[in-house]
């Protein structure tokens, strides 16, 4: 059998896999279920900005005013540098905790407008093709 025989029977092989489903899907089986909601994005963001966040700040609020009184009560001694330094650290986690939820945030929000956009990108790709089959 020559190379161009072999090829071609090769691609007939890999067209026919192709172009039917498997017997078994995989990755857990069941029906395609990619769905996005922009509904419930949006109410998880909203929870992010009125709830979760407001209560970090207010957590952190909290552990600045012990802290700081903590601080007062031991000055002059090493716990009080040792409160202090712990609490700086304890401010950078609450920093970047916050600017990960800015993150969510914005990414829940942004999401379903990525959805939209990409539907009408793959829409209009198959135009040409739409209008050349409609041709016929």
């Amino acid at each position: 059998m020559g190379f161009d025989d072999e090829w071609n029977r090769h691609k007939t092989v890999a067209s026919t896999r192709l172009n039917q489903l498997p017997s078994d899907p995989g990755g857990g089986g069941g029906a395609p279920d990619l769905a996005t909601t922009p509904a419930k994005k949006k109410k998880a963001a909203g929870i992010i900005e009125t709830d979760i966040q407001p209560g970090v700040t207010s957590a952190a609020d909290a552990a600045d005013e012990g802290t700081n009184g903590a601080v007062a009560e031991f000055k002059g001694w090493d716990t009080a540098a040792g409160l202090k330094q712990a609490h700086e650290h304890w401010d950078s986690q609450v920093k970047r905790l916050m600017a990960r939820l800015d993150s969510e945030k914005k990414a829940l929000r942004g999401a379903s407008t990525l959805f939209k956009n990409n539907d009408f990108e793959t829409g209009f790709s198959f135009a040409p093709t739409q209008s050349k089959v409609s041709g016929l």
